[in-house]
């Protein structure tokens, strides 16, 4: 099941809200807040209010649990750009675009074979093997003269 929140009309460019969201597509809910939360970028408020706003409707609305979440889509979309302009030399002007982003996100449920084989994975850690001493095959003279000769 499929929830979706939007915040339309950010104060804040569309470029720089990218730079977030990629950060945490595709991550689990509770992942995803942790990475906002130590994130130093400025557009992390608005995300990571955005993101709260559609677990909160997961959890109100549709009685899902938190860990079973995870950011399915977000995207940032361009909304208006307010025009304004600055003064330059020889009493010319030029444009200053403020830009504003439509950020939506869709949260989605884990299906139950995905969290099982998540808890399955946690707790098998991987044994790594020790790599073997490979020796390097190089052949000596003798060696690629009988090759030769066999062909």
């Amino acid at each position: 099941m499929e929830i979706k929140a939007s915040a339309r009309f950010v104060r804040m460019s569309p470029r720089k809200v990218r730079l977030v969201i990629n950060m945490i597509r595709g991550k689990k809910a509770a992942d995803a807040l942790d990475i906002l939360e130590f994130s130093t970028r400025w557009a992390k408020r608005p995300i990571s209010k955005l993101l709260e706003s559609a677990i909160a409707n997961a959890e109100h609305n549709f009685k899902l649990q938190k860990e079973n979440l995870y950011v399915k889509t977000i995207k940032a979309d361009g909304g208006p750009m307010m025009k304004r302009w600055t003064p330059r030399a020889f009493g010319r002007a030029t444009p200053i675009r403020k830009r504003t982003s439509h950020i939506t996100i869709v949260l989605d449920e884990l299906k139950k074979d995905e969290v099982k084989k998540e808890i399955k994975n946690a707790e098998k850690k991987p044994i790594e093997k020790p790599l073997k001493n490979s020796k390097s095959k190089t052949l000596n003279s003798k060696q690629i003269q009988n090759k030769k000769s066999k062909k």
